[in-house]
């Protein structure tokens, strides 16, 4: 639909201002509107491919909004379009796979790994060409599923998960038994679970998300954008950048900016990639909620729009008596001097390890007194 649409623009280039006026005006403006949406679905699937690819975080995140803006305006799913709104479904759980406080389905049991095994599922009946690939994201998915919940020490819910996943079927046993006896382990770092890695099934997903990108190059919009910056010139153009000027009283200020962005930066990538938010912990018997979920990459984003504030927001603000608990929590499970781990596994508003340090050498000097 997109290059008959593009044929048919191109073909009005040459005639009268008039007629194409004439057409526009008697096209039912519904139509106009589902045709021109179906444009943006593709173009804003494919940003999303490449920004996952990329491990941009926060071009990830602006384009997952897009696309599911424009997913939830869909009455129903057109038949042509399937694949691409399965695949952004997929890309965003797969991005937030290792959050087990967010949940994208009805049923609370389903993690956003789970939810993405089914949208993988509804991928692979749409196309049967990639028969292996399919079959490698497939069990890779399976395996994390699993290994996310043991790695967060939730043995109750990976032994559940298991049991949902794998059926009874012979060709599923080997593999159901050594998760089984994983599990009952609780060792979450066996080479089993090493092998099929998070890495690994965010480098497979890259892989099938380039191929998806190849066959979308004839979309609409990106072909006219293309045209147009060929047109104008803008992919020549490169900024001139001067060096900033900053006096010594301003040096402190911009060593302290960089060493938070550098500290987001590594929690960020605590995961598999840049775009992949950092997991919940909970403490022991407590059930997975939303108020145990980590601070996700919008602080990662908000740094880069306003850095100033942020920091200054920092230095202002309070410990709670929440994020006492986090801290002395984070230090029973990684000991005294591990402040980026702790930080990186508790439920804190907007620290660093340097402020978790410092908070810590306080308590002990209140318990002193």
């Amino acid at each position: 639909m997109a290059m008959a649409a593009a044929g048919a623009l191109s073909g009005a280039d040459g005639g009268s201002s008039s007629s194409v006026s004439s057409s526009v005006s008697s096209a039912p403006p519904l139509v106009v509107e589902a045709v021109a949406a179906e444009w943006m679905l593709e173009f804003a699937c494919s940003c999303l491919c490449r920004h996952f690819a990329e491990q941009s975080g926060p071009e990830f995140w602006r384009w997952r909004d897009v696309a599911q803006a424009l997913i939830d305006g869909l009455s129903q799913i057109p038949p042509h379009q399937k694949k691409t709104v399965y695949l952004c479904q997929l890309l965003i759980r797969i991005a937030q796979g290792k959050n087990l406080g967010l949940r994208f389905e009805n049923d609370q049991r389903i993690s956003p790994l789970e939810s993405a095994l089914s949208f993988w599922t509804l991928l692979e009946r749409e196309e049967i060409k990639l028969a292996k690939l399919h079959e490698d994201i497939h069990l890779l998915i399976q395996i994390q599923i699993v290994a996310v919940y043991m790695e967060n020490r939730y043995f109750k819910e990976a032994a559940e998960v298991l049991e949902r996943l794998f059926t009874d079927s012979e060709s599923d046993k080997p593999l159901r038994v050594k998760l089984a006896t994983v599990i009952k382990n609780k060792d979450p770092y066996v080479p089993l679970l090493q092998s099929f890695s998070y890495s690994n099934l965010i480098s497979k997903v890259k892989s099938y998300t380039e191929l998806f990108m190849k066959e979308n190059e004839s979309n609409f919009l990106i072909q006219g954008a293309i045209k147009h910056v060929a047109s104008k010139g803008l992919g020549a153009v490169t900024l001139q950048i001067r060096p900033l000027e900053v006096n010594e009283n301003d040096k402190s200020d911009l060593k302290t900016k960089k060493r938070l962005l550098k500290e987001e930066q590594y929690i960020t990538s605590q995961s598999s990639g840049d775009i992949l938010k950092p997991t919940a912990r909970r403490s022991s018997g407590e059930k997975p909620g939303k108020n145990r979920v980590l601070q996700s990459l919008n602080n990662m984003h908000n740094v880069g729009r306003n850095e100033v504030s942020l920091i200054c927001s920092r230095r202002r603000q309070r410990w709670t008596h929440e994020e006492d608990l986090e801290l002395k929590l984070g230090i029973k499970d990684f000991g005294v001097g591990n402040w980026s781990k702790i930080l990186a596994h508790g439920n804190f508003n907007n620290r660093t390890s340097v402020m978790l340090k410092d908070r810590w050498r306080t308590l002990n000097k209140m318990k002193q007194r």
